[in-house]
């Protein structure tokens, strides 16, 4: 489910210091019955058993490798664009506190890289020619005792072109790649406790 951006701005998540000149472009929510208070390395880790974008149906999965197509034919997404080279990770802005920590395990099959992890929320990011973006998780209650996952993407478009790939896929993004990610992720969550969980997420 998609939520105002104030449902992630006026929460005192860490990120905000951190990626302060980045836009918080999306919002969403995933519902997670029945998860508590110290569930969040749950969370994550449901999610790491999901497969990523190989794990959504068959049109996103055509979206994806459409996007990762033209990356390879424009250059797109070659390492002089990427983390070290067109930007700085934010591994390196830090405090101290964070840069102590592990940066956490990334999604599988996705791009992103770990930038922390905490108890109750973590962050992961990418670069390449189009963007520098934000993926931010966190654990937040929602009513008596229950609490759900929350997913928010912060963007630093690059220049004007980052601007207009940003303003060309959204439409995508919300009417499929979101939509997908929701079912996918959600039913990551209820399977978590279904015996067969492990062995398939080893497959």
């Amino acid at each position: 489910m998609r939520l105002p951006v104030t449902e992630h701005t006026r929460r005192p998540w860490r990120i905000h210091d951190i990626a302060s000149d980045f836009t918080v472009e999306d919002v969403w929510a995933f519902r997670t019955p029945g998860a508590g208070p110290d569930d969040f390395p749950v969370m994550l880790a449901a999610l790491r058993t999901a497969g990523g974008p190989s794990g959504q149906p068959l049109l996103a999965r055509f979206l994806f490798a459409v996007r990762w197509r033209l990356g390879s034919l424009f250059g797109w997404d070659e390492p002089g664009q990427s983390l070290g080279a067109r930007v700085e990770s934010l591994r390196q802005r830090l405090p101290h506190d964070l840069s102590e920590r592990p940066a956490g395990t990334p999604l599988p099959n996705t791009p992103f890289t770990g930038v922390y992890e905490l108890d109750d929320e973590c962050a992961l990011e990418l670069a390449n020619k189009t963007v520098h973006t934000v993926c931010h998780l966190g654990r937040v209650r929602v009513g008596d005792g229950a609490y759900e996952l929350r997913m928010a993407a912060l963007v630093k478009p690059n220049g004007l072109f980052g601007r207009m790939y940003m303003a060309g896929i959204k439409p995508f993004r919300y009417l499929l790649v979101y939509p997908a990610m929701t079912r996918q992720w959600e039913r990551a969550w209820l399977d978590r406790t279904r015996p067969d969980t492990e062995s398939r997420s080893g497959r």
